[in-house]
């Protein structure tokens, strides 16, 4: 049988679960993969900005969007209004009803 001591939970002073011994591992971790691949350390410049690749076509994008925009504003805009002449109103006929319609109309809704 295991003593008291076998037993115990890990304590904070044995290493592995302070919080300084996972930077520290993440650290010789680092250091050992720079230390494998020499290009991985190196330091590099950045590619300089190449216009047809990265500037033209952005400028092309907004040329077209504001052509596209002044071509919707064109063919929106009213202009002159047209004359028509005016409608001319229909003019009111009087009808003429059968005698006894009324009654008649009576008796059917009762």
């Amino acid at each position: 049988m295991k003593s008291k001591e076998e037993l115990a939970p890990p304590s904070a002073a044995d290493g592995w679960t302070r919080p300084g011994a996972y930077f520290e591992a993440l650290a010789r971790r680092r250091t050992a993969r720079r230390k494998r691949d020499p290009e991985a350390g190196a330091r590099t410049q950045p590619e300089s900005p190449r216009l047809l690749l990265s500037t033209l076509p952005f400028i092309a994008l907004i040329a077209a969007l504001g052509l596209l925009t002044v071509a919707i504003m064109v063919a929106a805009w009213p202009g002159r209004p047209e004359r028509h002449p005016p409608a001319r109103q229909q003019q009111h006929e009087q009808g003429v009803a059968a005698k006894g319609w009324y009654q008649k109309a009576k008796r059917e809704f009762r």
